[in-house]
């Protein structure tokens, strides 16, 4: 008994540790840089810490589903199954909100006559600037699977002991930690992105805690939402 006190101490330790830097890492932003610059610096911070726990707990990627396939036409259709649903799940949300007037649209008043530019800058048919950003967008869309689904969903779970519940609360934790991390409020685009974390969660759990489908769901999921940027 004593030994899996000290255990799920060390766990949680470990959580508090990686979500207390996950959330203070992203106080310091760099406005020489692009977004995206900043977003892959607070990812990669956020990795070296997973992995700095992993390695003291003898925990390896490997372990927690970073393998190579072994049948690709399998990776492909679960892949596929998981675009869809995730796609699927957002459009009846959208639905939902609109018909139910969930997050009221607040009209703001336009003080300037400079174009709009996302935080990627300005995409609306420069070409360039889409393919030049797209290998951080994937790189940064593979990483939020490693560390939300791979590292975070597994430690929650470990942290409750391994039980069917434990798994419940896992997803749910970190669906909440991803949609929250995206937009620091309760809004349309919190909840967007919280569902995407649920439906990446429960199809984590759902076809043998297999990273690769997510990782490839999510880099087509984020392509796509990038082209419609263009």
């Amino acid at each position: 008994m004593r030994s899996i006190l000290i255990k799920k101490a060390g766990i949680f330790i470990d959580l508090a540790i990686y979500i207390t830097v996950m959330f203070a890492i992203r106080e310091l932003y760099f406005e020489q840089f692009s977004f995206i610059i900043n977003g892959l610096m607070w990812s990669f911070t956020c990795l070296l810490i997973a992995m700095w726990r992993m390695h003291a707990r003898g925990v390896t990627w490997k372990n927690l589903g970073l393998v190579k396939p072994t049948n690709y036409k399998k990776t492909a259709l679960v892949t596929g199954g998981i675009l869809a649903a995730t796609v699927v799940t957002i459009v009846s949300f959208n639905i939902l909100k609109d018909n139910f007037n969930w997050f009221p649209v607040v009209e703001v008043v336009e003080t300037s006559t400079e174009p709009t530019v996302s935080k990627f800058g300005d995409l609306k048919g420069n070409w360039l600037l889409f393919f030049s950003i797209m290998p951080m967008i994937l790189i940064e869309s593979s990483l939020e699977e490693l560390l939300d689904r791979g590292f975070l969903m597994n430690w929650f779970e470990k942290l409750f002991s391994n039980t069917w519940f434990a798994t419940v609360i896992a997803v749910l934790l970190q669906a909440a930690i991803f949609g929250f991390r995206h937009s620091y409020d309760f809004s349309s685009r919190s909840v967007t992105t919280g569902l995407i974390g649920l439906v990446m969660g429960i199809a984590y759990v759902a076809f043998g805690r297999k990273l690769w489908p997510l990782i490839l769901a999510h880099c087509i999921l984020n392509t796509m939402s990038m082209m419609d940027r263009v």
